[in-house]
């Protein structure tokens, strides 16, 4: 049995980095993997007793001071020599620099490490992440953007980095009529439009904004914030003063967005950047309307005019004005679905999905990877791939000597592409 092997800072409190990991452990598991994940840092929490109760393993390093204490190294370190992964998957800087490191004690058969966001954050990352980029074997990012930034400051080789978008499942986040109108009437809501936002209380999310904003839509509408941080507080008191009290609600952490976005009339998100949003794709494939920020990361998700709106980063007027716009095209029926389906574009946005179903959302993978070397040796040509997709490329990984290889063209809509693309079939497996 192949054995992977997902790596994160902590687990404690979810992200889009952490929750993409809970995703790929589960739908890793349900192709016959076993599979285990790792924190340097925290109990899991709820989230590790989830993996538990799934049959994924979970292991937590206990690190106190960062990757400065040296008891996480030396448990890490013997936890791969007893273990023996077929694949490290290191997810966010301080994991990736572990996983890396460690190769040069405890031999790893493959190193991958996945960047989720654009931003290059301080000299000293930057620097650790060129010491280190010639000792995993691919890196992968979440979104072009992401890619983009990361090679043109040198952290990573162009030979080197692949996007992998991020994925979701799509059986579970779905719209649902009853739960849409069970929520709205148990919050006393008839015909207002409900936004929902959700997302960390980061000043990156650019929520005071999204308050501004508030101020100016008409007609006027009511909005759901779902997420807690550090700017919990003042954003409360910028609701008071803007005297948007009645109109806001705050949820802090919340475990159940589902529900949520089911009850929801259109989702917005107003962040300076992003690298691929969780939270948008969630939305997308609630078939809620988008409005969010014109950031390379939201681009690859939201095709304007279609499947939402892209409003300038920073800019409250465009913000609200792009709200306004979703808002007046609302169905007379108060149907949120009908105005979704009106649109073709919602299954373009979906090229970039995955299912932890095992099925690509669209259509079938596309990625372009020798067969013999897979992730050691291959090269992506195309931007969209599913969960399918990505467990063939791990197995190939762990299984180098497979001899098959299928070739046959393959172009996207709106792609620009068309090659000769090697595509593995399940006839490899």
């Amino acid at each position: 049995m192949n054995h992977l092997a997902l790596i994160i800072p902590t687990i404690d409190k979810l992200g889009g980095a952490e929750r993409q990991v809970l995703i790929l452990a589960k739908g890793m598991l349900n192709r016959g993997w076993r599979v285990n994940v790792v924190a340097l840092s925290g109990s899991g929490g709820a989230a590790a007793a989830e993996l538990l109760t799934s049959g994924v393993g979970f292991l937590s390093l206990h690190m106190r001071k960062g990757l400065a204490d040296p008891r996480g190294w030396i448990r890490f370190n013997k936890w791969l020599r007893i273990a023996r992964p077929d694949i490290v998957h290191a997810h966010l800087p301080h994991a990736a620099w572990m996983a890396r490191w460690s190769r040069l004690c405890a031999p790893s058969r493959v190193v991958v490490d996945t960047i989720h966001s654009p931003g290059l954050g301080t000299l000293g990352r930057r620097l650790a992440y060129r010491c280190s980029r010639w000792l995993p074997d691919k890196v992968t990012a979440v979104s072009h953007s992401a890619a983009d930034a990361y090679s043109s400051a040198r952290m990573v080789s162009n030979s080197q980095i692949v996007v992998l978008p991020n994925g979701i499942d799509t059986d579970q986040w779905r719209p649902d009529p009853e739960s849409h109108y069970s929520l709205r009437n148990a919050l006393g809501l008839t015909n207002e439009f409900l936004w929902l936002a959700a997302g960390r209380l980061d000043p990156v999310k650019d929520y005071q904004a999204l308050l501004h904003a508030m101020t100016t839509v008409s007609p006027p509408a009511q909005l759901v914030i779902a997420g807690a941080g550090p700017l919990e507080s003042d954003l409360r008191l910028l609701a008071h003063q803007l005297d948007l009290e009645q109109r806001v609600r705050f949820l802090g952490f919340e475990p159940n967005v589902l529900r949520w976005m089911q009850a929801a009339d259109g989702f917005v998100l107003s962040s300076w950047w992003e690298g691929l949003s969780m939270a948008l794709l969630e939305a997308c494939s609630c078939a809620l309307p988008l409005v969010a920020s014109d950031v390379p990361g939201n681009r690859e998700v939201i095709i304007s005019q279609q499947s939402g709106l892209l409003a300038t980063v920073g800019d409250v007027n465009a913000l609200a004005s792009a709200m306004t716009q979703i808002m007046t095209k609302r169905p007379k029926n108060g149907s949120i679905w009908a105005f979704r389906r009106e649109t073709t574009s919602f299954k373009n946005s979906a090229l970039t999905l995955y299912s932890t179903a095992g099925k690509p959302y669209i259509q079938p993978c596309s990625i372009n990877i020798p067969i013999r070397r897979a992730l050691r040796a291959g090269t992506y040509s195309q931007s969209t791939l599913s969960l399918d997709a990505q467990a063939i490329a791990f197995e190939c990984a762990a299984r180098p000597c497979a001899k098959e290889q299928h070739v046959r063209k393959f172009s996207l809509p709106n792609s620009g592409w068309l090659d000769e693309t090697p595509l593995l079939s399940d006839r490899t497996m």
